[in-house]
């Protein structure tokens, strides 16, 4: 099984990061957003040095137990670990990543209705997985930042999302004389016009401050970085934090982040900084 401090000394190993043309030739990807999408694979699946696309193909299926689609989250499930969402975004001061219909998660559910079926069922009995923001910012075919922030440290609980969406939900169900149909958006609203054949689709557009701006306050403008609660940290195989720990170049330190749910109270955090000589 993989898991995120065996991706980051893969990336960290790296002698460059120049991933449009390289992915583009080898597998055929259509954007850089794909393109990112292959880049997180492989690191967590160790494939960088995998030419042949079957046999990267079966290495794939054994690391993950789902590979999504842009439509719905996530975008990568480790097989018997985390969730994996992954967000492309460029321009020289990017300060927000796009979510579109989907609020931010601290947690991937089960029972979220975003989810399909097949990410469901993609292991027997699961209910929660923690869930990695992996943000990627891309310029001239360089991959220029990255970052790692698990969900749980980044995004507050779901009912504090689940209030705002309801309220505003509720309050346009209210109006009168509109006829609304059922729909997992904020509203649908059927026969506009008099033929009765229009229909008005209400959908939140969710969206959130990248990492790199939210963090700044303990990374220090870093381009390169992951941030990890304690308790998430030491649940790690002890195998895998003596990899990360020995890696030259990879250097961690101790912080205290606030709490998404109450900026009162502080966190214990790594914050794990690689690939510093780019």
């Amino acid at each position: 099984m993989s898991n995120l401090l065996e991706a980051i000394v893969n990336i960290h190993n790296l002698k460059s990061l120049e991933i449009e043309d390289f992915y583009k030739s080898r597998i055929r990807a259509n954007n850089m957003g794909e393109a990112l999408e292959k880049f997180i694979a492989d690191a967590f699946a160790n494939t960088f040095e995998i030419t042949d696309e079957e046999q990267r193909n079966i290495r794939y299926e054994k690391i993950f137990s789902y590979q999504g689609n842009q439509n719905n989250p996530p975008d990568a499930i480790i097989r018997g670990g985390d969730a994996i969402e992954i967000k492309k975004v460029e321009g020289k001061n990017p300060g927000t990543i796009a979510l579109n219909s989907s609020y931010p998660k601290d947690k991937l559910y089960a029972d979220s209705i975003m989810i399909t079926d097949e990410c469901r069922n993609c292991e027997e009995g699961w209910k929660e997985k923690d869930i990695i923001y992996i943000v990627g910012i891309i310029q001239d075919k360089y991959l220029k930042s990255l970052c790692f922030v698990y969900g749980e440290d980044y995004a507050a609980s779901p009912g504090v999302y689940e209030r705002i969406k309801n309220g505003i939900k509720d309050g346009i169900n209210k109006i009168q004389y509109i006829e609304f149909a059922e729909t997992n958006e904020l509203a649908r609203v059927n026969r506009v016009d008099p033929l009765g054949i229009t229909y008005l689709r209400v959908r939140g557009m969710w969206g959130i401050d990248i990492p790199f701006e939210v963090f700044n306050y303990i990374t220090n403008k870093q381009k390169y970085f992951a941030i990890i609660n304690d308790k998430k940290y030491n649940s790690f195989p002890k195998e895998s934090r003596q990899l990360i720990e020995n890696t030259k170049g990879i250097v961690i330190t101790d912080h205290k982040i606030k709490n998404p749910n109450n900026p009162a109270t502080l966190k214990d955090v790594k914050l794990i900084s690689f690939k510093e000589t780019i």
